[in-house]
């Protein structure tokens, strides 16, 4: 008897992630993960993006030919690790160890459970949020998210072989070594992947912050020049933000939102103009986040005692302060790393606490209130990092649309695997890591903050005064650059010789594209020359930051 054809790859079912094969070497990269981003933050400072690794770690399993190992040859089962392994890592270092060391170095050990529940909170609403909103006007797929194009260049590569391995290698080899230099190779890497009006704001920011001190014997950060640039670009972002929100029917330029289930599914193709997330979901979203954010707020208050330390009205000003904090720090972290792929957490972290010890909250309050910030915004952005991932290599799926709604769902899952691993690897190792001395630098400059106060209105002045200056370029670059924030993000950063780095990648990128278009020969080769100069890029700049990943991950030997 005849057999039916075979459905083509496309149209199979997305993989699983909690097939037995995969959850298992999920479980055991994420502990991997876990270790990995509680040591380097606990002793070196980082929390290295092992996104790229996850990738590679897959790859060479599904090598292996032994209990259905092989099965990790699948570059959509490898996006669903590498998607945990890196939520992992930045859920233990920056969502979790960094809020609870907060309360414990301000001399009270018996906040830490209430603190890793609150920051537990942050982290699930963190992560449910950027689930529920990635691939809307707010945060659309198309943009650049450049570790997540660094992952998914990783694993094409890896399953393509050829030119685009040998390429991805060598950059890689470049970025490996030039971070051995003490050179920020990531820096060049997402130069080349992000938005480049962004990125030029970003890298003008890191020049300033990084020359003004000497060139202008001006202390940027005592004169608090770029808190106060982040918070006029930030609070023009959420207005730009609440713009997003509304529908704009016909409205012209508006990117097109695509429906939930097409009635021709041959037809369902890929189209990175399109959005799977409509404005009523944006909505939504961020409105549950909201509603989320607040309710952990106010368990955190019960658990914590805040109410020892505050009147009635002062208490409901500390929930709404600290939920808002929470929605507000995600957002701002989540635009600047979807544009430049890093992300300020510290830095604004750091405003919520200038702003707590601006209106007079209590120092312990204050701890909590920091720590719960503190527990969002990293993950927002690394989920989203992961989802571009999968966004680019399902895109030649048909039908399209179902298969990627099926594949993020997939992702997501993989990413809370991830994050309760985080949690029980911190549960179980903080008392030991804390007991030895060994607590994340930036909760330290929390504590002194609190500690050391807001003095005179000195700080308050400035954040005013250059507040303006950022709102106006944020205003005027418009929400799809970011331009303020970017500029803000380059001056908080404000890491040596960054900025050198995207600068010349930049200028790199633009000659290396109008070299290739103008060996084109008619409009359509002028269009096809300048997609594969972007896509030779996106390989080099995949293979630096992958370098720069494997050098921060091969710190550990330092910390051990």
């Amino acid at each position: 008897m005849r057999q039916p054809p075979a459905a083509p790859a496309a149209q199979r079912r997305h993989p699983r992630a909690f097939e037995p094969v995969t959850l298992v070497v999920t479980i055991v990269l994420s502990v991997l993960g876990s270790v990995i981003g509680l040591v380097l933050i606990t002793t070196l400072g980082i929390a290295p993006n092992t996104s790229v690794i996850g990738a590679l770690i897959a790859m060479l399993i599904g090598r292996i030919s032994f209990a259905a190992l092989s099965r990790m040859r699948d570059p959509h089962r490898q996006n669903l690790v590498q998607s945990a392994i890196s939520g992992s890592t930045f859920a233990a270092a920056n969502s979790l160890v960094t809020p609870i060391a907060v309360p414990f170095l301000l001399g009270r050990p018996d906040l830490v459970w209430p603190m890793l529940g609150g920051a537990v909170i942050g982290l699930a609403v963190d992560s449910w949020v950027l689930y529920r909103v990635f691939d809307s006007r707010l945060l659309p797929a198309s943009a650049a998210w450049p570790a997540g194009i660094a992952a998914a260049e990783t694993i094409k590569a890896g399953d393509e072989g050829g030119r685009k391995a040998g390429l991805l290698g060598l950059s890689a080899v470049v970025g490996l070594v030039g971070s051995l230099f003490k050179l920020p190779m990531s820096a060049a890497g997402v130069a080349f992947l992000g938005n480049i009006w962004a990125l030029l704001m970003f890298g003008i920011g890191l020049l300033v912050a990084q020359y003004a001190p000497g060139v202008l014997q001006v202390d940027l950060a005592a004169n608090y020049v770029p808190h106060g640039v982040m918070i006029g670009a930030g609070l023009v972002a959420l207005v730009q933000a609440v713009l997003l929100m509304r529908d704009r029917k016909g409205a012209g330029g508006a990117a097109r939102e695509k429906a939930p289930f097409p009635t021709v599914p041959d037809a369902d193709r890929f189209d990175a103009g399109e959005r799977t997330v409509p404005a009523a979901r944006l909505r939504r979203g961020l409105l549950e986040g909201l509603v989320l954010f607040l309710a952990g707020a106010v368990l955190i208050a019960l658990i914590g005692g805040v109410s020892a330390d505050m009147s009635g009205a002062g208490l409901v000003g500390w929930v709404l302060l600290a939920g808002f904090a929470a929605l507000i720090h995600q957002l701002i972290v989540g635009l600047a790393a979807m544009h430049s792929g890093w992300f300020p957490a510290f830095a604004v972290t750091l405003i919520f606490l200038i702003v707590g010890l601006v209106v007079g909250i209590p120092m312990v309050p204050l701890a909590l209130l920091v720590g719960y910030a503190a527990s969002t915004g990293p993950a927002f952005a690394d989920v989203g990092f992961d989802f571009k991932a999968g966004w680019l290599l399902r895109k030649g799926a048909v039908p399209w649309h179902p298969y990627e709604m099926a594949g993020r769902r997939q992702q997501y899952l993989a990413q809370l695997v991830g994050f309760a691993v985080a949690v029980l690897v911190v549960a179980l190792a903080w008392q030991p890591f804390f007991a030895d001395g060994r607590v994340p630098p930036v909760a330290q400059v929390y504590v002194d903050t609190i500690k050391a106060g807001i003095g005179d209105g000195h700080a308050l002045t400035m954040m005013a005064l250059w507040a303006i200056p950022g709102a106006l370029v944020q205003f005027f670059g418009g929400s799809a650059r970011q331009m303020g924030v970017l500029l803000a993000t380059g001056l908080l950063v404000a890491t040596p010789q960054a900025g050198w780095l995207v600068l010349v990648a930049l200028a790199v990128r633009f000659v290396y594209g109008r070299y290739r278009r103008r060996h084109a020969t008619e409009r359509a080769g002028e269009e096809a020359a300048a997609e594969a100069a972007d896509n030779d890029l996106a390989l080099v700049g995949a293979g630096l930051v992958a370098g720069s990943s494997l050098n921060d991950v091969s710190q550990i030997y330092k910390a051990l």
